[in-house]
Parts: structure tokens; C-alpha cells; sequence
């Protein structure tokens, strides 16, 4: 008891001086806005209790998650929430109105959430907004008109929602934007020919939506637009040619939107990269003078253009892809194309002339390895006189462009790393063997202007590393994926600079510093690159329980002299809880005592198996994302994870319904963790925190015995004996011991072993033959496959003989494994051969097994108890049968378990009633 003072009093202790340095600060937040983030928490549902600490203590004092304060001026006595940021926090439920009383936020973050409901429109009252960012929910309803009242706003992102409805006029006053993301939601009608007073927008996204009307003429006045993406709506009329005078367009892209009329000249426009206007209804010939000699993607395939392919379009020196495929073009196309081209290492040149009226190649038929020519449809494939024409006439559709990262490669010794936070070695330092544990960051590129990476890699390297202040050797691109749009989506790895006081790991400071440059958007602008969107900002190891923290300023001379006074009140106040302390640290002792010496007492017996946290878990399936969603069984969900050290594991989280007592919990990992056999799969460990329950089991990338033996070439039957033949040495002679491991689980295992926990050899063998419910309810053949051949019913009433034979209750009278094998080879060996072929099984994931149709009623066909011989097929199939085995297994193991294990559980348990109710 003595130490629970102790312990107590340095609680107490610590109290009081956070108590002091809260009144240091001075400051409290503004009750206005305390209120309004308590009615923000209650409209939302946080799943994975992201947001824990939104009821303790003063939000930005007590660092509230993903709440930044300030504080500006003596005269004003309070604290401010001015930043919002919860980015990627699996979050539902919806927007409060509440909102709108942030007099003092800047930023405005919930991207990537699961967010419903409308956008209140009392986020019109946010003077001080610039970043709205509430991209990659599910948000509905209209856009509100009081955002229009938002003139400081510099970012407004509600790309990938469900929003519908018009835009509204009013967003012409939004005086200070620069970037429009609005694309992939379900807008409507005509875009207000306002927006064109918006003199200082750079990038205007509106792709993948339902606009209509007309393309506004007055956008061709934007001084300093630089991406105009307004692909996939369904606009009338043509494309305007004031277009050609956006002097600082980089990019252009209007795909698939239903224009019709002439390609506009676009040759005045000095910096354009990038060109989309495929899939419209565009006629007249490609217009002849010279693009921009930044000129990467031209893309005007699917229209109605005619004529020739224009010679200017042989001097476009950074060129990768040029589209022209399904028009009305003829002539010649100019071998100049690929030969005025200086090809690098790196560089890639598509040009796609198929389904036209080519005649002929000026120049000699010969492109490099580099480039990739189709002609396939163009009468120039009827000509044999031309040379090596086959190889770029055929029919065969090519693959598109695959980007190869350089490998985070090393050779220096594994064990020589720390395998504990994350540690890894970086490359390209000058120091060998430099170990580290980097910042994972989630970061997609939403409108680049160019159809191939790599010959842009090192350049992209560089910008991101002088954005950010750091050096070229501790930015890693771990990998990178073209997405719908087309977008560039890529995971970076940042290490920390060695030879720093913490070298290996960046300092709070240091994550801070680069977690605010990704979330406030100060990157320098890039029109190569384009805008960009950060997905996570990933913190584990090392820096998993960072505290974000808040902006905090110095302390003025008036707040110190209430220290002392206000110092004296809480020690008072201390003195007064302190015997309510103690008394709570006994019975939280208590508890923490019981726990651990229930884990000590089993950890004997579970050795191997692992413990993971809440946190593990959800970092190794991407808290819990629908990409890693495997399966769902009786169980719960199931996913695919993946641990610090990659190795891959299926996790089979527990629903709310599934849930178990603790004690129970750890009883059943302790069974699981004595089932080892090489046919089941293993149990590499478990998570019991944070009110959740989870099983890691080792992932089986090749799919599931059920998978096979739906899908496989190689027939059931001779599946049944390769399992079940014993191992024999080089003798011939194959063991002569009983292992006493246990080889299933419940529902697969001898009844015997359910109520004794004592093997024999028969206990094998019974869990071969554990047909008996289908045989004895008559719904033997209704479970049958049907997709297997036909054999003689006599060799299916032999198999279904030995696997009734199989599952005798007493163990005396069932069959040797040896004289199973024995027998089945003996039907095989008689039974007519087949030709059937099944195609190999596509599943590559882990699928929890169902428990549950165990009820005869749940099968069709169960008339067959009554008159079965009458209606019993006159051909049926051995394959089949082994189909049933292994199928009714399922079918009964709710039945032995009910019957007998949890009987025998109901004695020991003292929650006999959760075992009644199942």
C-alpha cells in the first residue's frame, strides 16, 4: 500500500506542476469554441477512437488530436483553435454546423474519411478560411452559396464525394482562389460563366461529373491558368478558341465530353505540355503549326478528324505519346516521328495510328526499342512491299507503359539493422550501412502532365527534396501506380540526416516540421508536376505516439503574476482529490494484476505466439481499409496485413456480436495455439486491447482447401490420398509413434478427444469420415458438386462405406489410416478414368471457413430422407463424395461442438450462460 502513496503522490506531484504551467500559459480556448468542437466530436463516429482525448482537459492546452491553436495578442485572454486537421482518421458521421464559430481557422481538413450528410453551409462564416479540404468522403446534397462569402479561401477541394447540383455563381467572389478541385462528384448543369473573374486560379478541375451546356468562351481570358481538366461531363457545342490564348496553360484535357466543331490552334500557348481531346465528336484536319516544345502527351483519338498527319508534329523533342487512333486520317505518316527523337535510357515514345487510312511511311520503317508503333486497321498493312511492317500490324492490343522503381537495395548484413521501430537501411548515403526509421507518406500527383515517369524521376527527387529542406539520399520513392484520371499515385520513404543528436530518427520537431509543409500546401508550385494531394502521413515506430501539439507563443509579464496565487488553489485542490487518486490506483492495480498473471499463466503454454497492439494492427491493414478486405466469416471481418518486418499475415477482427470475455478470449488462443499440423494453417498471434479481439493467423497466398478443391485439375479422390499418405522413409516404412499434437479443430475432431484431450491414431481417421449428418438426414447427394464427371454408383457406395466405416464412436472399430489409403487406392485403381479439367482457382487471399449451415433445412434436397432409393441418381460420382466429406464437415461442426465441447465447457465456465445462448 505504501507504494500505491508513493506513486499517488508523484501523480499528485506531477499534477500540480502541469497545473502551474497551464497557468504559465496563461490561456485557456475559447468556451465559444470549446462548445463548438464538443458539438463537432458528438457529430461524429470515430471507430478506431482517434479522437480519445476530445474530453479531457482544455483542447489546446491539453493538445487535442488534430487541433492547432494560436494565440496573438495580450488583449485577447484566449486561446484559438485555428487548424482542424483530421485527415485519414476513418471517421463517419457528419459535418457540424458548429463550424461555423471558428472565427480564427485557417485550415479545414477532413480528407480521406467516411464522412455522409451535406456541407453545412455556416462554414460560410469562416472569414479567416484558406484550405477547405474535405476530398475522399461521402458527402451529398448541393453546394452551398454562402461558401461564396469565403474570400480568403486559397484551396477548395470536394473531389471524390457524392455532391450534386449546380455550382453556384456566388463562388465568382471566392477573390483569393487558387485551386478549384470539384471533380469525381455529381455536379449538374451549366458552369457559370462567372467563374471567369477569378483572376487568380492555377488549377480548375471539374472531370467526372454530369455538366452540361457550353464550354464559357470568357475562360480564355484566365490570366494564369495553368490545368483546365473538365473530362467526362457532357457538354454542347465546340470548343472555344479564345483557349488558344491561355498564355500559361500547361495542361488541357476535355475527354469524352460530346464537343464537336475543329480543333482549336493551340500553338500560341509557349508552356503546353499536355493535350486530351479524345473521345469526342471533333472533325477537320489536326491544325499544322507547331506545338509547344514542352509538348509530352497528345491525345485525339475516337474523334472524326480527316487529313494528313500534320510534319510538325516530327519536332516535338520531349514527346511520349501520341494518340490518333479510330479517326478518318490518311497520306503518310513521316519516319521523322521517332527518328528526330533523342532517346535516353528512360525514355518511352507511343505512337498509336490505328484504324485510319495510312497508305505509306516516308522514311524507313525501322523505330527504336524505345518506341512503340501501331498500324494495325490503316491500308499500309495491305502493302507487302513494305519492310518489317508485320511487326507493328498486328491485332494485338499493347500493354501500356509500366513504371520500374530503383530498389532501396543494399548489401550489407541484415542483422546489422535494428529490427525493432521500423529500422532500414538507407541507400545512396555515403556512409555504408546508414540505418534509419523513415516517415511513410502516402502522396499522389492528381494532374501531371506527362504519360511517363521515369525520365522525369530524378528531376521530381529534386523538387521534393528542396521543398521539404532535405538532401537527395534521404528521399526513397517506394513504389508508384498510375490511377483513373490519369492520376500518379506513389508511397515516399523520408529518412532522417545522419550524423544529428538523434541520428536514425527524425525529432518531434523535425516530423512536425515536414507533416506542415505536406498539410498547410506550401510546396512551391510545379507545372510539370501538378497539383498534389497528401493520402497519409503514416507514423509508426519511433514516432507512433507523437503528439502533434500546438502553436504556441511566449508568455507575457501580466499572466506570471497570477502563478503564485492560482498555484496555492491547486494545491489545495490536489490535497482534496488525492485520497479519490489512491483509492482508484488500488483497484486499477487490481485489475492490472489480475490480467498480467492470467498472461503470465498462459504464456507458458502459448509460446511462439505473439501479442500485438491496437496500433500494429491498424497500421499493418491501413486502419482497416476496404483494399485490404479478404473475407468475412462467422467470426467477423478478415483482412490482409502486412507487420513491420513484411511479412504477411490474415487478421480475423471480431465483430461487436463475436466479441468474448477476456478470460475466454486468451483460453481459446491457448487451444489455437497447440494446433499445429503442415495442413492448417498457424496462428502467428493476437491483439486483446482497446475493447477489440483479433487473431493473426499466417497468410496463405494461394488460397483456401475449399478454393482447390472447388477449382483444381487434379481430381478430389486423388487429393484425398495425397493428404492422408503417411511419409515414409528410405525404406519404405513409414512412422510407428502417435503424435499427441493436436491435429484440427473442434467440429474436425474425434469426439473421444473433445471430452478426454487423448489422441490415437484414430482420431485421423475420424475426422476423414465425418459424413454421418448428410448420410443419416438423406441430403448425402444434394451437396454434391456438380460439376464433376459421371462413375458407376457402386464405387461411390465403397467410398461412402469406408468413410462411415471412419466414424464409429468407438475407436476400436474404426479403420487404420493405412487401411483407408489402402482402400481408397483400391477404388481408384478400379474406377474408370475421366477427362475433366477444372481451371486452377483465382483466389489469393485468406477466407475464414463458415461454421454455421449445419441445419438439414438449409439444404436443398432434403426430401432424400424419405424414398431415397427411388430418387437416389443410377450414375453418380466418387469425386463427389470426397466433396461431401470435406463440405460436411463444415456442416457439423456446430453439432459436435454443441453437444459435446461446450457441454463439458458449461461445467467449467463461470459464463455458462453465453455458451447456453449460442
Amino acid at each position: 500500500m505504501m507504494g500505491f502513496k508513493f506513486r499517488s503522490c508523484g501523480c499528485a506531484f506531477a499534477f500540480t506542476i502541469h497545473c502551474l504551467l497551464m497557468i504559465a500559459v496563461a490561456k485557456v480556448t475559447d468556451p465559444s469554441e470549446v462548445s463548438a468542437l464538443i458539438a463537432v466530436r458528438a457529430s461524429l463516429v470515430d471507430p478506431i477512437d482517434h479522437l480519445h482525448n476530445w474530453n479531457k482537459g482544455d483542447p489546446c492546452t491539453s493538445n487535442w488530436t488534430g487541433v492547432i491553436c494560436v494565440h496573438k495578442t495580450d488583449a485577447d485572454k484566449y486561446w484559438h483553435v485555428q487548424e482542424i486537421q483530421l485527415l485519414n482518421k476513418n471517421l463517419s458521421g457528419n459535418l457540424a454546423p458548429e463550424l461555423g464559430q471558428f472565427s480564427h481557422l485557417r485550415i479545414l481538413d477532413f480528407m480521406w474519411n467516411n464522412l455522409t450528410g451535406s456541407i453545412p453551409k455556416e462554414i460560410g462564416n469562416i472569414s479567416s478560411l484558406s484550405l477547405l479540404l474535405l476530398n475522399g468522403n461521402n458527402l451529398t446534397g448541393s453546394l452551398p452559396v454562402e461558401l461564396g462569402y469565403l474570400r480568403n479561401l486559397n484551396r477548395f477541394q470536394i473531389d471524390q464525394n457524392q455532391i450534386s447540383g449546380p455550382i453556384p455563381k456566388s463562388f465568382s467572389n471566392l477573390n483569393n482562389i487558387r485551386h478549384i478541385h470539384f471533380n469525381n462528384n455529381s455536379l449538374t448543369g451549366q458552369i457559370p460563366v462567372e467563374l471567369s473573374n477569378l483572376s487568380t486560379l492555377i488549377h480548375l478541375l471539374l472531370d467526372n461529373n454530369n455538366l452540361s451546356g457550353f464550354l464559357p468562351s470568357e475562360f480564355g481570358n484566365f490570366p494564369i491558368l495553368r490545368i483546365l481538366q473538365l473530362d467526362n461531363n457532357h457538354f454542347d457545342g465546340e470548343i472555344p478558341s479564345s483557349y488558344g490564348n491561355l498564355s500559361k496553360l500547361v495542361k488541357l484535357s476535355l475527354r469524352n465530353c460530346s464537343l464537336q466543331g475543329v480543333l482549336p490552334d493551340l500553338s500560341r500557348i509557349s508552356n503546353l505540355s499536355y493535350i486530351d481531346l479524345s473521345r469526342n465528336r471533333l472533325t477537320g484536319p489536326i491544325p499544322t503549326n507547331k506545338l509547344s516544345a514542352s509538348m509530352t502527351t497528345i491525345d485525339l483519338s475516337e474523334n472524326r478528324l480527316n487529313g494528313p498527319i500534320p510534319e510538325s508534329l516530327s519536332y516535338l523533342p520531349s514527346l511520349q505519346k501520341l494518340s490518333l487512333e479510330n479517326n478518318l486520317l490518311n497520306g503518310s505518316i513521316s519516319a521523322d516521328l521517332w527518328q528526330n527523337k533523342s532517346f535516353s535510357a528512360t525514355s518511352k515514345l507511343l505512337l498509336d495510328f490505328r484504324n485510319n487510312s495510312i497508305l505509306n511511311v516516308i522514311g524507313y520503317l525501322n523505330p527504336p526499342v524505345n518506341a512503340s508503333l501501331r498500324l494495325h486497321g490503316n491500308p499500309i498493312c495491305q502493302d507487302a512491299s513494305i519492310q518489317n511492317k508485320d511487326q507493328f500490324c498486328g491485332p494485338k492490343e499493347y500493354e501500356d507503359y509500366t513504371n520500374q522503381i530503383s530498389k532501396n537495395s543494399t548489401n550489407c548484413p541484415i542483422q546489422s539493422c535494428p529490427t525493432g521501430n521500423y529500422f532500414e537501411y538507407v541507400s545512396g548515403y555515403s556512409i555504408p550501412c546508414f540505418c534509419a526509421s523513415p516517415l511513410r507518406i502516402g502522396y499522389r500527383l492528381k494532374s501531371p502532365s506527362f504519360s511517363y515517369f521515369p525520365p522525369y524521376q530524378d528531376q521530381f527527387e529534386i523538387y521534393v527534396t528542396r521543398s521539404l529542406d532535405l538532401d537527395l539520399y534521404q528521399l526513397h520513392i517506394d513504389s508508384i501506380m498510375w490511377e483513373k484520371g490519369p492520376r500518379l499515385r506513389m508511397y515516399l520513404k523520408l529518412y532522417p540526416k545522419a550524423g544529428t543528436k538523434d541520428s536514425g530518427t527524425f525529432s518531434t520537431s523535425e516530423v512536425l516540421r515536414i507533416r506542415g509543409i505536406f498539410t498547410t500546401w506550401v510546396f512551391p508550385g510545379s507545372d510539370l508536376f501538378g497539383p498534389y494531394e497528401l493520402l497519409n502521413f503514416t507514423l509508426v515506430g519511433p514516432y507512433a505516439n507523437l503528439n502533434l501539439g500546438t502553436h504556441k507563443k511566449g508568455i507575457s509579464k501580466g499572466v506570471l503574476v497570477t502563478t503564485v496565487a492560482v498555484a496555492i488553489v491547486c494545491a489545495i485542490f490536489v490535497s482534496s482529490i488525492l485520497t479519490v487518486v489512491i483509492k482508484k490506483q488500488h483497484e486499477r492495480y487490481r485489475h492490472t494484476s489480475s490480467r498480467k498473471a492470467l498472461l503470465s499463466k498462459l504464456s507458458i503454454k502459448m509460446d511462439g505466439i505473439k501479442s500485438f497492439t491496437f496500433r500494429q494492427m491498424a497500421t499493418a491493414t491501413e486502419n482497416f481499409s476496404d483494399s485490404r478486405f479478404i473475407g468475412r466469416g462467422g467470426y467477423g471481418k478478415v483482412y490482409k496485413g502486412i507487420l513491420h518486418d513484411n511479412t504477411m499475415v490474415a487478421i480475423k477482427r471480431a465483430e461487436e456480436g463475436s466479441l468474448q470475455g477476456e478470460k475466454e478470449f486468451l483460453t481459446e488462443i491457448e487451444i489455437l495455439s497447440r494446433l499445429h499440423h503442415r495442413n492448417l494453417v498457424s496462428l502467428v498471434g493476437y491483439c486483446d486491447e482497446e475493447q477489440e479481439q483479433m487473431l493473426v493467423y499466417e497468410f496463405m497466398p494461394r488460397g483456401t482447401l475449399r478454393d482447390w478443391l472447388n477449382g483444381m485439375k487434379l481430381l478430389r479422390f486423388d487429393i484425398c490420398i495425397l493428404e492422408l499418405a503417411p511419409i515414409l522413409d528410405e525404406n519404405g516404412i513409414g512412422p510407428n509413434y502417435v503424435s499427441t499434437l493436436v491435429r484440427g479443430t473442434p467440429g474436425y475432431l474425434d469426439p473421444e478427444y473433445l471430452l478426454t484431450h487423448k489422441l490415437t491414431a484414430k482420431s485421423d481417421v475420424y475426422s476423414l469420415g465425418i459424413v454421418k449428418v448428410a448420410h443419416q438426414t438423406g441430403t448425402m447427394f444434394s451437396i454434391i458438386d456438380n460439376r464433376m464427371g459421371s462413375y458407376p454408383s457402386e464405387y461411390v457406395e465403397k467410398f461412402l462405406n469406408l468413410a462411415l466405416w471412419c466414424v464409429e464412436n468407438k475407436p476400436e472399430k474404426r479403420p487404420s489410416m493405412l487401411d483407408v489409403v489402402s482402400e481408397l487406392e483400391h477404388i481408384l485403381e478400379k474406377m474408370p478414368k475421366t477427362g475433366i479439367d477444372f481451371s486452377e482457382p483465382k483466389s489469393n487471399y485468406f477466407v475464414e471457413s463458415s461454421s454455421t449451415f449445419y441445419s438439414s433445412s438449409n439444404v436443398q434436397g432434403s426430401d432424400l430422407s424419405s424414398n431415397a432409393e427411388e430418387k437416389r441418381p443410377k450414375s453418380i460420382r466418387p469425386s463427389e463424395v470426397w466433396g461431401a466429406v470435406t463440405y460436411a464437415k463444415y456442416l457439423t461442426y456446430e453439432i459436435w461442438v454443441s453437444k459435446e465441447y461446450k457441454r463439458e465447457q458449461l461445467h467449467k465456465s463461470t459464463k455458462g450462460n453465453m455458451w447456453l445462448k449460442e
